[in-house]
């Protein structure tokens, strides 16, 4: 047997949010080790959309620009029924909250390929591949002992030897059959929706009938989805027996029949060598959230804390957003002494977020496919009528990304008037700045941030100044007036912007100051700096 070796941080889990976490971690110096039991990307697609906000995050690690090469930027969502009549549509802009398109497809692999290859830039961030963790222990007081270090155990290929490594916090990017999971005694809390489907990614030169965003049919008999994923690729869902076979002569006509209302295939399969089956496979949607996040210093994150429905497309940015709540904070704890208290308000922030979005996903499934029973049709009549009333359509896809619940790091106050924004995003919008166009966040960098329309205060500067945090007024910024307009509709002069980007607390028009800095500083460690600005 090996000797233990020790990280600050192990990731077990190569896919997207495993090597989000590892990539994120890095920007704040924090070393990782990542065990991922393939040794390469797993080639086939999987995920094919993900929203503006992600591609947000992907702009943090520094791979925007190689993802807009591969992505492709689509129109929203389209409710069509049997007939593929259009019910309803939902559509997304090209320019959304955070400065890039609402909605973009693209292939899982490509994406993973970008990511592996930022990642192999950051040395503070290890890959080994070919490996298979075993176990995951800890020593630990209590189920939420901070204090006790985590040791993860693993066999390399070809192997029967164990090897171990301890470290300060383990993270479980490890899906849907998580053995991280198991490790700290969670169980699944089911949300109660589970349907088997067929999913069937296309490569094809033959032209085919589609819309430039995704589309679902809503049908109780036979309800499907279908997308386009990149110039030659498209993808298709469909509600299917699991013991129909799409495979032989038998099935081509099967698949010829499935895919007839967007393209004309010939009846002889081996005249359609220009559609090309890339994947098919049959998978059983499930709606499910681990009841708890973390024991100790090991956490869940992505498929391994919630499994959603796919219908709006939020099963990967779920778990690409829990590694950007997740990493500033166990930086802060790991690097600057921060109190492990900081590390509760993950799970607190994200499984109700979570939550909700499965239950978006689950009411849209069931308005889309309808079910079989004798209300189908009245739901999808709803549907069509309520989108039809102005507002809805644009309210339905800001319930995506909801403001976080009130807590240490949201401090949220009973709304006057305007819209309360502790717990949502900033916007990011261009702004100039030395003399070049560049979004927000190249400005803000990678820490807090305060954001101010009026002359900064005393007390204002001794927060910025605690935190380490650049203040930014927005009149410098030269944006096109989206800061200062979103302020004023919040009523607020200033507001404190987290890492992630959430604000955390806003100074109220005509008050002057932040008015909760004591309920977060104990947190951030950073009480002895803000003294002499807590309210008197």
């Amino acid at each position: 047997m090996k000797a233990a070796s020790q990280r600050p941080v192990v990731i077990i889990g190569g896919g997207p949010v495993g090597v989000m976490a590892g990539l994120l971690l890095a920007r704040y110096g924090v070393r990782s080790l990542l065990l991922e039991r393939h040794r390469d990307i797993y080639p086939l697609p999987r995920a094919v959309v993900v929203d503006d906000e992600i591609r947000r995050i992907l702009q943090s690690v520094g791979v925007h620009e190689d993802f807009a090469a591969l992505a492709r930027p689509a129109l929203g969502l389209r409710l069509l029924d049997a007939r593929r009549r259009v019910i309803t549509e939902f559509p997304r802009s090209m320019h959304g909250h955070h400065g890039f398109p609402e909605t973009s497809m693209f292939d899982q692999p490509e994406l993973e390929r970008v990511l592996r290859s930022a990642l192999a830039r950051r040395p503070e961030c290890e890959l080994q591949g070919g490996v298979e963790v075993v176990s995951v222990t800890q020593d630990t007081d209590g189920p939420n002992d901070p204090t006790g270090p985590a040791r993860v155990t693993f066999r390399r290929d070809g192997s029967d030897e164990e090897e171990h490594v301890w470290a300060d916090a383990v993270l479980g990017c490890d899906g849907a059959g998580s053995l991280t999971r198991d490790s700290i005694g969670a169980v699944w809390e089911d949300l109660h929706f589970q349907e088997s489907w067929r999913v069937i990614d296309v490569r094809t030169t033959r032209q085919v009938r589609t819309w430039e965003g995704a589309e679902q049919i809503c049908c109780p008999n036979r309800p499907a989805t279908f997308m386009r994923v990149g110039e030659d690729r498209y993808r298709w869902e469909f509600r299917l027996p699991e013991d129909e076979n799409l495979d032989g002569p038998d099935g081509w006509e099967r698949l010829r029949e499935l895919v007839a209302p967007w393209v004309d295939l010939p009846p002889d399969a081996s005249a359609g060598d220009d559609f090309e089956v890339v994947r098919q496979a049959q998978y059983t949607f499930r709606a499910r959230l681990a009841d708890r996040w973390r024991r100790g210093r090991v956490f869940l994150l992505g498929d391994a804390a919630h499994l959603t429905p796919p219908f709006v497309g939020q099963g990967l940015c779920a778990g690409l957003r829990d590694a950007y709540n997740l990493t500033w904070k166990l930086a802060r704890v790991l690097q600057q002494g921060a109190h492990d208290g900081l590390l509760d308000t993950y799970e607190r922030e994200r499984k109700p977020h979570a939550r909700h979005v499965i239950r978006v996903a689950v009411a849209v499934g069931w308005a889309m496919t309808g079910g079989q029973d004798r209300g189908a049709a009245f739901r999808r009549a709803v549907v069509g009528t309520a989108s039809r009333i102005p507002g809805v359509t644009a309210a339905v896809s800001r319930d995506l990304s909801p403001a976080l619940t009130a807590g240490p790091l949201v401090r949220r106050r009973p709304r006057l008037t305007g819209r309360v924004l502790a717990g949502t995003i900033c916007p990011q919008p261009w702004v100039r700045h030395d003399g070049r166009r560049v979004r927000l966040d190249d400005v803000l960098g990678d820490s807090f941030a305060v954001v101010t329309a009026v002359p900064p205060t005393a007390q204002m500067t001794a927060v910025a100044t605690a935190l380490g945090a650049p203040t930014v007024h927005v009149e410098d910024l030269r944006d096109d007036g989206t800061l200062a307009g979103w302020l004023a509709r919040g009523r607020a002069d200033a507001v404190l912007l987290r890492p992630d980007r959430v604000v955390m607390d806003t100074v109220q028009a005509g008050t002057g100051d932040f008015t909760d800095t004591v309920a977060w500083a104990p947190l951030l460690h950073t009480a002895r700096h803000t003294a002499d600005a807590r309210p008197a």
